[in-house]
């Protein structure tokens, strides 16, 4: 998959459009100040390295941003009615959240020091689908460990939601949130939904975002039409062989 210009230039309008209708304030600046000193970085970012994971193309991070911030809205109407306990936090730490989620995905501040690099090897882009790979120069680090970085770096304020929020996001494919979503008390369970809400956004973002590579990709030829005929009535007789000429064609 491939974004053209347009559409990615139109996508970073869209993301700024999202900061200044949900935030206010000194924050709203703070996060503009933040995406305008990564615009260059961010905008042109995958949001993964392999090709069958989802987004691995120039602009992707974005699009699966925009992604998931509209499908976190989505899950948490619904949650809502279902009559989930949407209590204990505000819908402003809900799309802090689900903008913020991936940021540490960006890499550390200062040229030459994003996460993820054009792969030089065209083997593995052929034979693997690995378009990208993690810039050696960086320090191991969890995304959701720098996301939370960067945005002190920054000097953004997050509340303690928002702070649970991005780390759970990935849910249970991180192991470190295992005590989070698997308390065996009822009171160390989440005192929100907020972390299966974004949870269940993500995943469902990055499953559509594979879809769409996956259709793009395919080599599955169509299905044949279904052969249309005649039901017969029980007391009639049926032609076999012209039955089987229909189906099949004719005998050789």
């Amino acid at each position: 998959m491939k974004l053209t210009a347009e559409q990615i230039v139109q996508n970073w309008n869209d993301l700024l459009e999202v900061i200044n209708k949900n935030f206010v304030g000194e924050r709203r600046q703070k996060l503009l100040a933040m995406y305008t000193d990564l615009e260059e970085r961010m905008s042109l970012q995958p949001a993964s390295s392999i090709d069958h994971y989802h987004n691995a193309f120039e602009g992707g991070y974005v699009d699966h941003v925009l992604r998931v911030i509209k499908c976190a809205k989505k899950v948490y109407d619904l949650w809502d009615e279902m009559e989930a306990d949407m209590s204990g936090y505000t819908k402003e730490e809900l799309i802090f959240v689900a903008l913020n989620h991936d940021i540490g995905k960006m890499g550390f501040p200062g040229e030459g020091n994003e996460t993820y690099i054009p792969n030089d090897s065209e083997w593995h882009r052929k034979n693997m689908g690995r378009m990208y790979k993690v810039n050696p120069n960086n320090q191991f680090t969890l995304v959701n460990d720098l996301s939370i970085w960067l945005l002190q770096h920054y000097g953004i304020e997050i509340s303690w939601n928002e702070m649970l929020g991005i780390k759970l996001t990935d849910g249970l494919y991180d192991e470190n949130n295992k005590p989070y979503f698997m308390s065996r008390t009822a009171d160390s369970k989440l005192k929100t939904n907020l972390g299966y809400v974004m949870h269940q956004a993500d995943c469902m973002a990055a499953r559509i975002e594979y879809e769409m590579w996956a259709n793009k990709n395919s080599s599955t030829p169509a299905p044949p039409k279904r052969v249309k005929r005649q039901v017969s009535n029980a007391n009639e007789s049926v032609d076999t062989s012209k039955l089987f000429n229909d189906l099949f064609g004719e005998k050789k």
